[in-house]
């Protein structure tokens, strides 16, 4: 009696640990268990993928994360008709708005969510019941202040958001209706940052199966990249990275997963005319399509140049040796009259420069100048 006493126990024990905890259910009608289970198996590339801006696209409000100065001699932006305070307590930082010659009442919003990694800035949500919100006052990093958040309009102190920029910064949010027009979320199924779930899709049978069978090598019941066909592969990133190509998704816009043919889901996949100017905010795989290196190559995709488990961002050694991988530097000096090319030289910062966006501006504080945001095109070619 004794000895099944203590094997009823352990079995509770073992099927508790084989039965990961559900964090949110795709519309598929698979789990999300969450990236911290992948790092039982996946240390090293979970440890890294911490560091990249994927991951870090959003998060709760923490220090140290959080860009921007709470203190009180650099917390304000006045933008004529609205003055916006930035404050924080022990626990839990603030937006407060006054639209002045209105109303003296100041507006408390609580920054519940934060999107962006920093390395361009970040904007702030807050929740109000089921609906998200995003805040006025967002932190522009080129210029370390506060400014008013990207086409923000005047005197609005929030703006609903929308499903289609949500999807693109967070893992999974699942509706509280699917078919709903509210734009309303489960608070606690939301799963924020792009973390492994969201390139390898919902992985809780993956991580059942390989709890049950830690001898097997190889994996199971997760998507493979290197089993996908070029658009496939293309697709994955393409869903955030193309800017109107890809912004509306029929449906739900978390039904497409990695794996699944972008151009079934989008209403208006691949309708930009190819001699339409695209803009870079967004439109990489637009501008990436366009270029020679990617016509002529019947392999290059997006993962050719980027390693998604890592935060490569500035390492040109690293790129240029992807550069390098399919131009010689002689070659390229026998082509080019003028212009010497060696090993060292950082290919992207000719060949891909940074070009201000006219798609993304900000509102200077005097609400008259825009601060040009530049990103960096991904239309490779030659550039005076």
């Amino acid at each position: 009696m004794i000895y099944l006493f203590w094997y009823v126990k352990n079995a509770v024990e073992i099927s508790e640990y084989l039965e990961p905890k559900i964090v949110a259910t795709h519309y598929n009608g698979t789990n999300y268990v969450g990236s911290q289970t992948c790092y039982e198996c996946h240390a090293d590339i979970y440890k890294t993928h911490l560091e990249t801006a994927h991951f870090n696209t959003s998060f709760y409000p923490k220090e140290g994360s959080i860009k921007g100065n709470f203190s009180p001699d650099s917390n304000e932006l006045d933008l004529g008709s609205v003055r916006l305070k930035m404050v924080a307590d022990e626990e839990d930082y603030f937006q407060l708005s006054n639209v002045k010659y209105k109303t003296k009442k100041v507006v408390k919003s609580k920054i519940d969510i934060v999107i962006g990694s920093g390395v361009k800035g970040q904007s702030h949500l807050n929740w109000k019941g089921n609906d998200l919100y995003q805040l006025q006052a967002s932190y522009f990093q080129p210029t370390d202040s506060w400014v008013n958040s990207p086409n923000f309009p005047e005197s609005a102190l929030n703006r609903k958001v929308d499903d289609n920029c949500l999807k693109c910064h967070v893992t999974f949010a699942q509706h509280k209706d699917e078919t709903s027009e509210s734009k309303s979320y489960d608070r606690e199924r939301i799963i924020l940052g792009i973390d492994c779930e969201r390139c390898h899709g919902p992985a809780e049978n993956h991580v059942k199966y390989h709890r049950q069978n830690p001898d097997v090598l190889v994996g199971k019941f997760i998507d493979d990249f290197k089993k996908y066909n070029r658009q496939q592969r293309l697709d994955a990133c393409a869903v955030c990275h193309s800017g109107l190509q890809a912004q509306q998704i029929k449906g739900n816009p978390f039904s497409f997963i990695a794996g699944d043919t972008l151009s079934l889901y989008s209403k208006n996949y691949r309708n930009v005319n190819s001699n339409t100017k695209l803009d870079v905010h967004g439109n990489q795989m637009g501008l990436l399509s366009e270029s020679s290196c990617f016509v002529n190559s019947a392999k290059m995709d997006c993962i050719t140049c980027h390693n998604p488990h890592e935060n490569q961002r500035g390492n040109a050694s690293v790129f240029n040796a992807r550069c390098l991988s399919c131009h010689e530097v002689n070659t390229i000096n026998k082509e080019v009259e003028g212009q010497e090319h060696t090993a060292s030289q950082n290919c992207i910062s000719c060949h891909m420069p940074l070009v201000p966006s006219e798609v993304m501006k900000l509102k200077a504080e005097d609400g008259i100048n825009e601060i040009p945001v530049y990103i960096r095109t991904h239309l490779i070619g030659i550039y005076e």
